[in-house]
């Protein structure tokens, strides 16, 4: 049944006229009838009920333009799938685990918002995977030791008494002349933007807008970050 929406699906991103609307009232007949029957006897992490979900969502967006219809099945399959995502993980399924992520995709992508508007931290469950963008700590100008990690000379014998962090030569012979562009010298350190990925929401407290995340955060005490779903 599921397989037979999805045919009626594709074939209406070409269809016209009255055979697109016949596709489209099959497609969408058969999608009600499947969906009905999943929640019914399928198990909420099953991949073929995440699967319809999944599509069945997608087909009211794009062919019924059903925006809010859409929103509210992927909302609904997301968050039983969520309750029970250790479940997910035992099974050890990757199929699971990537129809959840599409499905919280296409939810970040449905759900618009304005300018001006203000998010709060109801947009993470605990349990999701998100990326932290922040600035790391400056470090000034800094050598090739600290900023590279080169090992030094190591000895100060033998007139290197004064050179145990120097670089060494950054130059070639006459041919080329010049120092080659990338070429590791001293320099500002630090100040950079930086990303830490899949780090796990642990706790989420809207009371107070505020995330516990697991994992090292970019940057100094009280900088500002950008968590992304």
């Amino acid at each position: 049944m599921k397989i037979k929406a999805d045919y009626y699906r594709y074939h209406c991103e070409f269809a016209e006229n009255e055979e697109f609307e016949e596709a489209k009232n099959n497609a969408e007949k058969l999608y009600k009838e499947a969906y009905e029957l999943a929640l019914k006897d399928i198990t909420i992490y099953n991949a073929i009920r995440l699967g319809l979900a999944l599509n069945y969502s997608v087909f009211e967006y794009e062919i019924m333009d059903n925006k809010n219809d859409a929103y509210n099945i992927a909302q609904k399959a997301y968050d039983e799938a969520m309750k029970v995502v250790d479940d997910v993980e035992k099974e050890r399924t990757s199929d699971n685990l990537l129809l959840i992520q599409l499905l919280k995709e296409n939810l970040n992508l449905w759900n618009k918002y304005n300018l001006g508007d203000q998010i709060t931290v109801d947009l993470f469950t605990e349990k999701d995977f998100v990326d932290v963008v922040g600035t790391s700590k400056g470090k000034g100008f800094q050598g090739v030791v600290k900023r590279h990690g080169f090992g030094g000379v190591q000895q100060s014998t033998h007139g290197q008494h004064n050179r145990l962090r120097a670089p060494g030569s950054i130059g070639a012979c006459s041919y080329p002349a010049k120092v080659f562009k990338g070429m590791r010298m001293a320099g500002r350190l630090g100040g950079d933007s930086v990303t830490v990925q899949n780090l796990q929401v642990l706790k989420v407290i809207p009371e107070n807008n505020l995330l516990v995340i697991k994992g090292s955060l970019p940057g100094a005490k009280g900088s500002i970050v950008i968590v992304n779903k």
